[in-house]
């Protein structure tokens, strides 16, 4: 298992300016970036509470620059040196505030990143708005892209609709920010000023990377991005220029101790081959010459030995025939049609899944989502309304 990446000992952090260091990683050889650069928050002045206590806000130095033209000159350089590096099955996740994501946003698509989403993370427990002049900032925006429009990029769609309780996962996230023992101190101050929660890299590294894939983090801080990386056994490298912060990376690390392999692999993405009727009716499961019902009995159809039904005159798949019973355009047959057995109905479907428990081991796969996939000449979705079929012709892996 190779172990470096170019001069870098993968699974490490190094200190260093990240436009440097980055040119010493080979090319289209990291599979997720995950970058929370400076947001370029122009502070000038001190905040308060009404107590009149300081609020620890972002006012670090390697958050100023002098002009909005420098802070572009700035991301231009690492953006493009993230998409020299990046896998062209890869994706690349940026954060930011509204200071700064738009800018990031053009950047990235004038360097030719093909945008996947925009991901609003809802912080259930922001900072007020103590000056009471602006609508409390409550959010921080995700950009997802792929190195291209071509892009076979990862996503484990079915493994986030189980997370979310068998729902399609929003574009909405309510996590809260960074607290309690997971807050890093030192001396009792925080150690970094946007220490991110776990909660969220764990989202964002299931559900966009591999086990065994690299993880990048060009602007390191605290090491939230190497930490869950390694605690769910992806291989990692992680840039960081403050010395402070890379010793507290190190040390986060040390204690993280990586899930067992069995428990991080992705299962429910796993696809069952396809098995058309006529495989049934090859292996007997359905007999040539035997009768298919509709489910309410008015509609039969004899099974011929090619895998055809008969119809009256009309002759075809399973799917077309009760498309034209039902007078519309498709249908999924498997839905629709059922065999007698002991003077009861049983569905068609049924017996695929059957056949499947005998011949594969299914332990793994989505039984659920089966009952209403695409295995047939039907074309149908497993989800209708899903933004990448309906929206989007480069769907990922």
């Amino acid at each position: 298992m190779k172990n470096s990446l170019g001069s870098f000992e993968l699974n490490n952090i190094y200190q260093g300016d990240c436009i440097e260091l980055m040119k010493n990683i080979p090319e289209s050889s990291v599979d997720l970036i995950f970058a929370d650069p400076p947001y370029n928050l122009q502070l000038n002045n001190e905040l308060y509470r009404p107590n009149q206590t300081k609020v620890e806000a972002v006012n670090d130095e390697w958050d100023k620059f002098n002009s909005f033209e420098e802070y572009d000159e700035f991301s231009k350089k690492w953006l493009n040196e993230c998409r020299r590096i990046l896998k062209d099955t890869g994706s690349i996740w940026v954060i930011g505030t509204y200071h700064n994501i738009f800018r990031l946003g053009t950047i990235m698509q004038n360097l030719g990143f093909w945008i996947l989403n925009d991901i609003i993370w809802i912080k259930t427990n922001p900072m007020p708005n103590f000056k009471g002049t602006r609508f409390n900032n409550a959010h921080e925006t995700l950009i997802w892209a792929a190195k291209s429009k071509n892009s076979k990029y990862t996503f484990h769609y079915h493994s986030l609709k189980i997370f979310n309780d068998d729902l399609q996962m929003r574009s909405d996230w309510l996590i809260p920010i960074c607290q309690g023992e997971e807050r890093i101190k030192v001396n009792g101050k925080k150690a970094h000023s946007t220490q991110k929660p776990e909660e969220l890299l764990y989202r964002i590294i299931i559900s966009t990377s591999n086990p065994d894939d690299i993880v990048f983090d060009p602007f390191t801080g605290s090491g939230t991005t190497l930490a869950v990386a390694k605690k769910l056994g992806r291989k990692f490298l992680g840039f960081e220029k403050d010395e402070t912060y890379v010793k507290i990376s190190k040390e986060r690390l040390e204690k993280i101790k990586p899930l067992e392999k069995d428990l991080i692999e992705i299962k429910v993405e796993k696809r069952l081959p396809r098995i058309p009727f006529g495989s049934l009716v090859e292996k007997g499961i359905i007999e040539v010459g035997e009768t298919l019902y509709s489910k309410d009995l008015k509609h039969q159809a004899i099974v011929q030995a090619d895998g055809s039904i008969v119809f009256e005159k009309l002759v075809g798949s399973i799917h077309k025939v009760s498309a034209f019973i039902l007078n519309k355009e498709r249908n999924n047959g498997w839905d629709f049609w059922y065999v007698m057995r002991d003077n009861k109905l049983v569905s068609i479907n049924d017996l695929r899944l059957k056949y499947y428990r005998e011949c594969f081991d299914v332990d793994y796969f989505f039984i659920n989502d089966l009952k209403k996939s695409t295995l047939s000449d039907a074309k149908f979705s497993n989800d209708k309304n899903s933004s990448n079929e309906m929206f989007d012709t480069n769907n990922g892996k």
